[in-house]
């Protein structure tokens, strides 16, 4: 695939000079310095010096790690390689959460396993101001554990977009000035965790788990994080236009982009909160406000 926009607008601003380094993450993240293990230190193994890492599901545990900071709007990525063959009931996520209770603001990847030969389903959810229920589902159009591949979440004041591999999965947009909720006041963490829920993962939980092929292994590499950390970087955040991810081309998609995303929704949805009338008889309002 040639370069997209995203990449060539990028290398644009640092060009300019308007990615102003000291208000971010400088370096590439690593687990060792920009993570920490949040459940089951002995489910996770780290390889390459901390540069990769292998989580392990089995019936004795599975396993998650967190970042060490919060961050207020930015751009996270990681690449991912998924559990391989009959992966029913286990759900890979990786995700941003505010780590608050009734007001939680949370941005998510969930990677639902399937039985071997079925399409991998990949469902995001937004929730803002501690409102969720806002699940998109799409079949991915590769196999996600044949090799890694790049999962990213574009955070600013204009929308949150998910990527895979620079396509762009799904986009909710900030209409706060039509009454509906966007999490942009609390800042987040970056989260990823390996564990079993066979009663809803796969086809409804229909497909139960299979110890018999445990353990199950995903794999994590080349951790990106460049946002705004909380506390500390106060003139990132009080500036925003000198953030690269503020800036004018990345505030709704590029053409190409839009493309990509009438695709992937033709193509590969197979669930959408917006068109469910079981749930929804009369559509949320964000549903109606449109992209």
């Amino acid at each position: 695939m040639e370069h997209n926009n995203l990449s060539i607008n990028l290398l644009l601003f640092l060009l300019l000079g308007a990615f102003n380094l000291s208000n971010v993450l400088a370096r590439p993240a690593t687990f060792l310095q920009d993570f920490r293990i949040t459940w089951s230190d002995n489910h996770i193994k780290q390889l390459d010096g901390g540069r990769a890492i292998q989580l392990i599901l089995d019936q004795s545990s599975g396993c998650g790690f967190a970042s060490r900071k919060q961050y207020l709007f930015g751009h996270v990525s990681m690449k991912i390689k998924l559990i391989p063959g009959d992966s029913a009931g286990t759900v890979a996520a990786f995700y941003m959460n505010s780590d608050t209770d009734t007001v939680r603001d949370e941005l998510d990847f969930e990677f639902l396993g399937n039985r071997s030969g079925h399409p991998y389903t990949v469902q995001t959810n937004v929730y803002a101001h501690g409102k969720g229920d806002r699940e998109q589902r799409v079949n991915l159009w590769f196999d996600p554990a044949a090799d890694f591949h790049t999962y990213s979440i574009l955070w600013n004041h204009h929308h949150v977009a998910f990527f895979v591999d620079n396509v762009p999965i799904r986009v909710y947009k900030n209409n706060e000035a039509r009454g509906i909720p966007y999490p942009k006041s609390q800042p987040m963490g970056i989260y990823s965790t390996l564990w079993e829920a066979d009663d809803w993962a796969t086809r409804g939980g229909l497909e139960k788990i299979d110890w018999n092929k445990a353990p199950f292994f995903a794999y994590y590499k080349d951790f990106d994080i460049e946002g705004c950390d909380v506390p500390g970087q106060r003139t990132c955040i009080s500036n925003p236009n000198n953030n690269w991810w503020e800036g004018p081309a990345f505030r709704q998609l590029s053409a190409k982009q839009a493309r990509l995303y009438r695709w992937v929704r033709m193509n590969h949805m197979i669930y959408d909160y917006c068109t469910d009338k079981s749930r929804y008889p009369i559509p949320p309002r964000e549903c109606l406000a449109g992209y």
